[in-house]
C-alpha cells in the first residue's frame, strides 16, 4: 500500500502568515498578501507537480475562487498534475455534475478527481439558495452520489427520491477512467454515506489515535466494499526540528488574541461535526504557546486557532515529518493533501526534504520525479534534479 501526496490550491489567497478562510464571513485577519490570480496559482500548481505530488486539492466557497473554472484554466499550464475539485451537491443537479466531470475528464485526458462537500455552515448554504439541515444535506448527497455514478455508467437512468427526481439521465459519453469521488465527513450522517458512496474518505489530521477509531467505523460500515482513506492537514517540515518549530512559533506570534477570539466564536457555530472535532484540539487557546498546542507528538493545532477545516500541520525535521506520515500510513491512510504557508514555497520544503525520505522507506510507488530522477544527500535531502533522459552532471540545483 503506496502513499498518495497531494498538495494544496488556496484560491482564497496566500502568504506568510496564516490566511483565515470561513464560510460563513469574511475574517477580520490580516488580508492575504498573495491575491490568487492565476499566474500564482499556476506557480503552485508547477511547484506541485515538479516535486511529484499526485494532484491539487482545490477548495470551494464564497471567499474562494470557483475551482470548476480554476483549475480549468491550469490545464494548460500543467502536464501531470490532477485536480482534486471540490464542489457541493446542493448547489448543481447531479446529472449535470456528471455532464461537468465526464467533459473535464475528457478535455483534461483523465486529470480529474472529485470532492464532494456536503457543507457544514448553515449561513453559507442559504448563501447559495440551500435551505436544507446538516442530516438531510447528507441525504441528499447519498442521492446525489448515486444519481451521478448510475449516469456515468452510460445508460439513460431514471431515478425518483426524497431530494431528486430524474427521467433519462445521461452524458454525452461516460468519462474514461471515472473520477475518483474523496468524501469527507465526522457526523453520524456522513459516515454511512461515505461507506456507500466514496472511493477515497478523507478526514482532517487529528491525532491518529481519532483517525484509527473513524477509519474504523467507515470500514465497519462499508463491509466488503472496498474503501480508501485519506488525512488533510498542513506541513512544517525544516532541516531541523529546531528550525520547523521556530516557523510554527512565526505563524503563532502573528495572530491577534482579538482575531483569534473573533475565528473561534464562528467557528464554534458550524454545525460540522469534524469542525467542532478540530476545535476541541486547541479549545481556542492562544496562550498555550507553540509547544503547548502539540496535541501528539509533531501534530500541531495552532493553525486552526483562525483557519476553518483543516486546522493541524506537520511540524519537525524532514525525518520526523515523514515519521508521523508513516505512523498514519500504518493505521491504513493511503492519501495525504497537504499545504502549508506560503504553499509555494513549502511545497519545495516538503518535495525536497520529506517526499525523498518516503520513497527510500518504500512507502511512494517510484522514487523517479516526473520532471527526471532525483540526486539525494545521505540524510535523503533532494540536491539536485536530472532533466527527464539528461546527463546528471546537467543537473539543476538550490532550494528556494
Amino acid at each position: 500500500m503506496s502513499v498518495v501526496l497531494h498538495w494544496f490550491l488556496p484560491t482564497s489567497g496566500d502568504g506568510r502568515t496564516v490566511v483565515e478562510r470561513f464560510h460563513a464571513n469574511r475574517s477580520l485577519g490580516a488580508a492575504a498578501l498573495r491575491e490568487p490570480d492565476v499566474d500564482y496559482l499556476a506557480q503552485i500548481a508547477q511547484a506541485a507537480e515538479h516535486n511529484g505530488f499526485t494532484g491539487v486539492l482545490t477548495p470551494t466557497g464564497t471567499w474562494c475562487e470557483d475551482a470548476w473554472l480554476t483549475t480549468a484554466a491550469l490545464l494548460a499550464r500543467t502536464s501531470t498534475l490532477k485536480f482534486l475539485v471540490a464542489f457541493r451537491p446542493g448547489v448543481i443537479s447531479p446529472t449535470l455534475a456528471a455532464q461537468m466531470a465526464a467533459t473535464y475528464q475528457r478535455i483534461s485526458r483523465g486529470r480529474l478527481l472529485l470532492n464532494v462537500v456536503t457543507g457544514g455552515d448553515e449561513v453559507e448554504q442559504r448563501r447559495f439558495g440551500d435551505w436544507l439541515d446538516h442530516d438531510q444535506r447528507y441525504a441528499r448527497t447519498d442521492e446525489f452520489l448515486h444519481v451521478v455514478r448510475a449516469v456515468w455508467s452510460g445508460r439513460p437512468v431514471d431515478f425518483a427520491g426524497s431530494h431528486y427526481r430524474v427521467s433519462g439521465a445521461t452524458v454525452l459519453a461516460a468519462p474514461d477512467p471515472v473520477p475518483p469521488i474523496y468524501f469527507g465527513g465526522s457526523s453520524d450522517a456522513a459516515l454511512p454515506v461515505a461507506a456507500r458512496r466514496a472511493d477515497v474518505y478523507l478526514t482532517w489530521g487529528e491525532p491518529p489515535a481519532q483517525v484509527a477509531e473513524k477509519i474504523g467505523r467507515v470500514r465497519e460500515l462499508a463491509g466488503d466494499r472496498p474503501i480508501r482513506f485519506g488525512v488533510r492537514l498542513h506541513t512544517i517540515s525544516r532541516d531541523t526540528s529546531a528550525e520547523a518549530w521556530r516557523e510554527a512559533e512565526k505563524l503563532l506570534e502573528a495572530l491577534d488574541p482579538a482575531q483569534v477570539a473573533r475565528a473561534q466564536e464562528q467557528l464554534r457555530a458550524s454545525q460540522s461535526v469534524g469542525q467542532q472535532r478540530m476545535v476541541a484540539l486547541h479549545g481556542g487557546d492562544l496562550s498555550r504557546g507553540v509547544r503547548g498546542l502539540e496535541v501528539h507528538p509533531g501534530l500541531w493545532a495552532g493553525i486552526g486557532l483562525v483557519r476553518g477545516g483543516a486546522g493541524t500541520a506537520l511540524v519537525g525535521s524532514h525525518s520526523e515529518v515523514a515519521d508521523l506520515i508513516e505512523e498514519y500510513h500504518d493505521l491504513g491512510v493511503e492519501e495525504f493533501v497537504l499545504s502549508g504557508y506560503p504553499h509555494l514555497e513549502e511545497a519545495y520544503w516538503f518535495g525536497e526534504g520529506v517526499r525523498p525520505l518516503l520513497a527510500r522507506r518504500g512507502l511512494l510507488a517510484s522514487s523517479t520525479h516526473v520532471n527526471g530522477p532525483e540526486l539525494s544527500d545521505p540524510a535523503g535531502r533532494i540536491t539536485a534534479r536530472v532533466p527527464l533522459g539528461g546527463d546528471p552532471r546537467e543537473a539543476v540545483h538550490g532550494r528556494p
